[in-house]
């Protein structure tokens, strides 16, 4: 065999560098970045919270795995978790609504576009709405209105923080009115929460947008943002025909309403359960524990 023949048998052997990157892509042992295009060891990407450590894109993330990036092993208390969407208005654009209801059912594992549950944040009991930007790109429907106002009522009964995580692309058109229904319902909830003296902090993530944003999105106390989230009400183009002028290149990110006090705080996703640990610390309530012994004799313990 010459030489010739040795290599050529060999690379006709041997994948090229390239799909082997693309099988070890599908295979999920290495992810891309979609901002920068750096590969990373998948492993490595989630033990920084889905974040590329090289630019500090901040990838986007499922409700399950916001979950376990914020709540404490074994703690997780869902909620609510019987309540399945339907299709009252009978809607039908290039397909059935119920038909698209169950492809996405079947597509991420999820009933609708929204967690909720009671779980521990770094020992602090908390109550937690993670909305899923792959369901119907987080669309606001009548079970995540159902949902997010039980969890809210949950919370005020039991003198809970409340976080809720949000990433949508606003109400769901399939459901017409009563998808709008559901900012009043929410906000309303939130107004009790309030006037029981709770902290509810808002996390904005890419994307908030439309009736997500004219509501619970920005009624928080304390509203923090991830890093270069795109935020707003309308689109660009909207407001720009609107308004006949041109908007700077940064409207709608996180920073530029930052900078416009529209957000308290921007928080990189690594540093998040950190923060909101202590700022649940600053302003929760902490009721006085008295151990029975010191009751007894007269001195009083305040456990923290």
């Amino acid at each position: 065999m010459s030489l010739f023949d040795w290599f050529a048998n060999r690379e006709k052997s041997e994948p090229n560098t390239q799909q082997k990157q693309e099988r070890e892509i599908a295979d999920g042992l290495w992810s891309k970045c979609s901002a920068c295009g750096v590969l990373a060891y998948t492993k490595d990407l989630q033990a920084n919270h889905m974040v590329c450590s090289e630019c500090n894109h901040h990838m986007l993330v499922g409700s399950s795995e916001r979950i376990r990036q914020l709540i404490d092993d074994r703690t997780w208390k869902a909620l609510d978790e019987s309540i399945h969407p339907t299709d009252p208005l009978k809607f039908r654009d290039r397909k059935p609504y119920s038909d698209r209801l169950h492809d996405y059912q079947q597509k991420t594992g999820l009933i609708d576009a929204v967690k909720t549950g009671i779980g521990k944040l770094n020992n602090l009991d908390v109550a937690l709405g993670v909305m899923d930007f792959r369901f119907m790109g987080g669309s606001m429907g009548s079970v995540v209105g159902e949902k997010l106002t039980r969890l809210i009522e949950q919370a005020t009964k039991n003198s809970l923080p409340v976080i809720i995580v949000c990433a949508s692309g606003g109400a769901r058109m399939q459901e017409g009115m009563l998808s709008l229904m559901q900012m009043a319902k929410i906000s309303g909830a939130l107004q009790k929460h309030r006037e029981a003296k709770l902290l509810y902090i808002p996390i904005l993530t890419h994307p908030t947008t439309g009736g997500v944003t004219a509501s619970f999105a920005m009624l928080g106390d304390i509203i923090l943002a991830e890093p270069k989230a795109t935020i707003g009400f309308a689109g660009r183009r909207v407001i720009e025909q609107t308004l006949r002028e041109k908007l700077p290149e940064n409207f709608q990110s996180a920073e530029y309403l930052l900078k416009h006090g529209f957000v308290d705080a921007i928080v990189s996703r690594p540093q998040l359960k950190k923060t909101l640990t202590q700022l649940i610390r600053l302003h929760q309530p902490v009721s006085p524990v008295f151990t029975d012994a010191n009751a007894e004799n007269g001195h009083h313990h305040v456990v923290s």
